[in-house]
C-alpha cells in the first residue's frame, strides 16, 4: 500500500512556538484524525502541507509529490477559516473557481450547495460559519480530489448536518484511493470515520497509531485505590477526587477496564498525565 501522506522530520518555528519535529504518514485509502489541545500545532501542520506555509526544516510528500502545487487537481482543502471573496454568491464563487480544475463538475457543486441548503443569492460574506464550510466543502469535493486535507470542516455544524458531511466524507472514501487528513475539535466525529489518530501536544506528536489498536491499548479503569496501586507502570494518568479514582491504563495489565474514547484519551494525558504531573 502507497501512502498519500508522508512527513519526515518536518519543523516549524512561528515566534515562541515550534512545531516538530513531526513523522507520520497516512496509508492510502485511509482517514487520519489530528487531535490536541487549542494551539497544539494542527492548523501549523496542514497550512504546511498544502503550501500555505513552508518548513524550515524537514520534508513531506501528498500523493508521491513533494509540492503541494503539484498535486493541485488532486488535492481538495478546507481550512478553518475560508478565504473566498465576501462580495460573491456561491454560483459565482463556482465560477471563479472553476477555471483553476481541470476536473472541475459544475453539475457535482451544484448538487452539494443545493444538498447543504445554501442560498442563491445571498454573499459569501453574509453566510454563517457553518454555511461558509458547507461551501468549502463544496468546492473541495466538485474537482473530484483523491485526498482530502480539512481543518475543522464540521466545526460551526449542527449534529444533523455534522452526521451528513461525515456520510459525504464516507462516500468519498468508497474508492480505496481516497484519503483524507481531517483535524477536529469534535472527537465523536472522529471516532466515527477516522482509520488513523495523530494526537499532537505542543507542537509534538504524542501519540499516532490506528485507531482500533489506540482503543484496545488504553482503557479507563474504576475502582480502588489499593487495585490502582497494584497496576504500577501500567498506569499513565490518573483523576482522583474525594469519590471517585478514575485513570489512563494499558488495558493488557487491567483486564476490567473499559475502552477509552478519543475525548477520555486526550483529557487524561492532557490534565492528569504523570509527564505533566509528577508526583
Amino acid at each position: 500500500m502507497s501512502d498519500a501522506i508522508v512527513v519526515r522530520h518536518m519543523k516549524k518555528k512561528l515566534g515562541n512556538f515550534t512545531l516538530g519535529p513531526i513523522d507520520l504518514h497516512l496509508p492510502e485509502g485511509c482517514v487520519m484524525g489530528l487531535i490536541g489541545e487549542n494551539g497544539a500545532g494542527k492548523s501549523t501542520l496542514i497550512s504546511l502541507l498544502t503550501g500555505l506555509k513552508h518548513p524550515d526544516s524537514g520534508e513531506y510528500t501528498l500523493l508521491g509529490e513533494a509540492d503541494a502545487g503539484l498535486v493541485h487537481e488532486n488535492l481538495g482543502i478546507v481550512l478553518d477559516i475560508p478565504g473566498f471573496p465576501s462580495s460573491l454568491t456561491a454560483d459565482e464563487i463556482g465560477k471563479l473557481v472553476a477555471p483553476g480544475f481541470a476536473n472541475w463538475d459544475a453539475e457535482l457543486y451544484a448538487r452539494y450547495c443545493r444538498e447543504f441548503a445554501l442560498p442563491d443569492k445571498t454573499r459569501f460574506g453574509k453566510y454563517s460559519r457553518g454555511m461558509k464550510m458547507k461551501l468549502s466543502i463544496a468546492v473541495a469535493l466538485a474537482h473530484h480530489p483523491r485526498l482530502l486535507i480539512l481543518d475543522e470542516p464540521t466545526g460551526g455544524l449542527d449534529p444533523v448536518m455534522r452526521d451528513e458531511i461525515l456520510d459525504i466524507f464516507y462516500e468519498f472514501m468508497q474508492d480505496g484511493s481516497h484519503s483524507i487528513l481531517i483535524s477536529s475539535h469534535i472527537l465523536s466525529d472522529l471516532e466515527k470515520i477516522c482509520d488513523y489518530i495523530s494526537f499532537i501536544h505542543q507542537g509534538k506528536i504524542l501519540l499516532s497509531d490506528e485507531k482500533d489498536r489506540m482503543k484496545e491499548e488504553y482503557g479507563i479503569f474504576s475502582g480502588s485505590k489499593s487495585r490502582l496501586a497494584g497496576l504500577g507502570n501500567a498506569v499513565k494518568a490518573v483523576r482522583q477526587t474525594a469519590s471517585v479514582c478514575e485513570a489512563l491504563v494499558l488495558r493488557q495489565y487491567c483486564p476490567e477496564a473499559r475502552p477509552a474514547t478519543l475525548e477520555e484519551l486526550m483529557v487524561f494525558l492532557l490534565r492528569f498525565g504523570k509527564e505533566n504531573h509528577d508526583e
